[in-house]
């Protein structure tokens, strides 16, 4: 069975997890979003979906777009100081 089958976002207004904005109302959609992902069984498999196939808006496996970004380029030095 696929992870999406057994999120708990299924259940929820998709538009939650797409916020119009970086302040105000969309701070607390955020964190409403982000409190749905906290409590979901396949949380881990959502975000790694999400870092794999570059979603780049939204709230995925409880990570926002920034805070994705931010990890992504964590593992990109993490990678590059191992090469060197």
């Amino acid at each position: 069975m696929d992870w999406r089958h057994r999120a708990l976002c299924r259940d929820e207004d998709p538009e939650l997890f797409f916020p119009i904005g970086t302040s105000g109302p969309a701070l607390l959609q955020v964190e409403s979003a982000k409190a749905v992902c906290g409590r979901c069984p396949v949380q881990q498999s959502c975000l790694e979906w999400a870092l794999e196939s570059g979603q780049d808006a939204g709230v995925w496996g409880g990570l926002d777009e920034d805070e994705r970004r931010a990890l992504k380029r964590a593992d990109t030095l993490t990678t590059l100081r191992a090469a060197a």
